[in-house]
């Protein structure tokens, strides 16, 4: 008997959790995710990115090298342990963010947009889980604190790592076009690049396990702490 294809589209999210989805999503986000370029900045100042080009191909390599494997995996497996109500994971999940930033900056960030997003998530509904965001010594991380926001949602895993990602992708080109500096059509191209990366990227973090997250990338490390003390800038990293 010949196989049926099934043509139906895929469940979408209800227009509810799409609505959440985007509002985690926006750059308009109060947590500062605007002020930083991860590096990004000091790799043009060394002039290791003039162009379009060179930028969109630095954002790609860290989609793949950096995001993917480590914010994107923390906020995969904090999703789960969020919604489990295990507090232990939760923290450990945290420290080992807070472990692996290989910079001063890097590390203000994540506590920075953590913070932040706490705060922010006090003015919406009460969740006794956020109490146990906030006491994460010595501060909550941003994927760890994402993950409970995005987990109040009811969206799917998959879903969420897709808003995160893409909500990186808008700072971190928002940045690339202010920094080198690019119009905003660059932009625009540099984004559809990292929106055609983006699924596979999550695809592959959905399935990393503890042991194959990684934090790794000598040459952003440098230029992270070399951006400590570049003379001017924009960016708070």
């Amino acid at each position: 008997m010949p196989r049926v294809l099934d043509r139906r589209a895929p469940a979408a999210p209800n227009p509810h959790t799409l609505l959440q989805l985007m509002w985690l999503a926006s750059p308009a986000l109060p947590v500062g995710g605007f002020s930083y370029s991860e590096g990004l900045e000091a790799a043009i100042e060394s002039g290791r990115v003039t162009n379009e080009t060179q930028a969109g191909d630095w954002l790609l390599d860290q989609l793949q090298l950096c995001l993917m494997r480590n914010e994107l995996a923390v906020l995969a497996q904090s999703l789960r342990a969020w919604r489990r109500g295990d507090a232990e994971r939760v923290a450990e999940l945290n420290q080992w963010v807070l472990t692996t930033r290989e910079s001063a900056e890097l590390r203000q960030q994540t506590e920075q947009m953590g913070r932040s997003l706490a705060q922010w998530l006090r003015l919406r509904a009460e969740d006794p889980r956020l109490a146990v965001l906030e006491a994460l010594q010595p501060a909550p991380t941003y994927p760890v604190a994402f993950a409970l926001a995005a987990a109040q949602t009811g969206a799917a895993p998959r879903e969420v790592l897709l808003c995160f990602a893409f909500g990186w992708s808008e700072n971190m080109v928002q940045a690339a076009i202010k920094a080198v500096p690019l119009g905003q059509s660059a932009g625009q191209r540099m984004l559809a690049r990292l929106a055609d990366a983006i699924p596979p990227a999550v695809e592959q973090a959905l399935q990393l396990r503890d042991a194959q997250r990684q934090a790794f990338a000598p040459m952003l490390a440098i230029l992270s702490s070399v951006h400590e003390t570049q003379y001017s800038r924009l960016f708070r990293s």
